[in-house]
């Protein structure tokens, strides 16, 4: 397997614990969640009681300490429940939104915060994202004054993953129109229920319909000192540090989802028939299912590898960037290879196959879309 010989006996052991949960507690329910259009808080903090949701935080904290390869395993196993919505609110909070508060909160922040992020009861958003401003962060619009001992918080922020149901949120925004924007951004949290922060609706996608995404409207919202995060005009570097983490969990979430779409098409096509015999006996079914395997595992071999590499403390930027790159497209070869090899039941809505078709779209857009990490790959080249 692509995976064995970076894997110890304890990822293996989480591992097993992970696809046990995803089997007993997420396939069995999740299509309502669907309907729902969000997954629900008790879930989040069963996995909080499980331990999935503080992978590689302090022990101190109620984390588990451990390392990058295991965020690898989190995000694929969550991508191979087959519920792309699902594992996206629960990854943005691990990994996208929670790692800003760890990276660069104060000791007071951190004691105040981290346990109930961890134990899954304050789910974590991040607001970047705005109508002018998405894998170009320096297009940033909303902004901060200081006003006395606070700041004034003013602006719109789009697209936002646990938009409408978290409760702590990381907020970007301009806090020196004088300077680029590389040396004028700073970070700030900001909690649901502070005056003159509202969400102003709830997004429909065409998929990962069990997250739910929001616009959000800051109307001179008082931020207090205490509740900057990380140095004042400095989160734009704080921002593109934490890409590099997301960006290998999104392309391991997407290789997640690609197993898995190939395990439901190989029961399906070879048990299908067609022409005297089932799907499966058409070599071109079998070539070109076979060339897709192949391509995933040589995409999850350099996932797992560029995760060591960063434990090791390397500078992966490159390598992160080809991974969002190639995975994001890859995940959607797969899906439309398998779709079409559904046949007409494929296309038919409620089926796994189309849900996923629809989830695995936006990984070639969001995280960074593919066209902006091959001009990443390309500055390192």
């Amino acid at each position: 397997m692509t995976d064995m010989r970076f894997l110890t006996d304890e990822h293996r052991i989480f591992r097993d614990q992970l696809r046990r949960f995803v089997e007993d507690e997420i396939r069995p329910n999740a299509a309502a969640w669907e309907e729902a259009g969000h997954t629900p808080r008790e879930v989040l903090r069963r996995m909080g009681e499980l331990g999935f949701l503080g992978i590689r935080y302090p022990e101190a904290y109620g984390g588990a300490e451990m390392d990058t390869l295991a965020t690898v395993i989190f995000a694929e196993e969550l991508g191979r429940s087959g519920y792309g919505g699902f594992a996206i609110t629960a990854l943005v909070h691990t990994d996208m939104a929670s790692p800003h508060l760890f990276n660069a909160g104060t000791p007071d922040q951190l004691a105040h915060y981290m346990p109930d992020i961890i134990a899954g009861k304050s789910i974590t958003a991040v607001a970047v994202t705005e109508p002018d401003a998405g894998s170009d962060v320096g297009g940033i619009k909303t902004r901060a004054r200081l006003e006395g001992n606070q700041w004034a918080l003013n602006g719109r922020k789009l697209y936002i993953t646990n938009g409408v149901l978290g409760d702590l949120y990381f907020v970007a925004a301009r806090t020196d129109m004088d300077q680029k924007s590389s040396r004028g951004t700073t970070i700030f949290i900001v909690e649901k229920g502070t005056p003159g922060f509202t969400v102003a609706r709830p997004l429909e996608k065409s998929g990962w319909r069990s997250s739910d995404t929001a616009e959000l409207v800051f109307e001179d919202v008082r931020i207090p000192a205490d509740q900057v995060l990380g140095q004042i005009d400095g989160g734009f570097y704080a921002i593109m540090q934490n890409f590099q983490n997301e960006r290998i969990v999104l392309g391991a979430q997407a290789m997640g989802e690609a197993l898995h779409a190939l395990e439901i098409t190989l029961n399906y096509v070879k048990d299908r028939k067609a022409f005297g015999g089932v799907l499966w006996d058409k070599q071109a079914i079998r070539q070109r299912l076979s060339q897709r395997w192949a391509e995933v595992a040589a995409a999850r071999a350099l996932i797992y590898q560029t995760a060591v590499s960063m434990d090791e403390g390397n500078d992966c930027v490159r390598e992160v960037s080809a991974i969002k790159a190639l995975c994001g497209d890859l995940v959607n070869k797969v899906m439309y290879d398998c779709q079409q090899f559904h046949g007409g039941f494929g296309y038919m809505s409620g089926t796994d196959i189309e849900r996923m078709v629809r989830d695995a779209r936006v990984q070639a857009i969001g995280g960074g879309a593919t066209e902006v990490m091959l001009e990443e790959i390309a500055k390192r080249l």
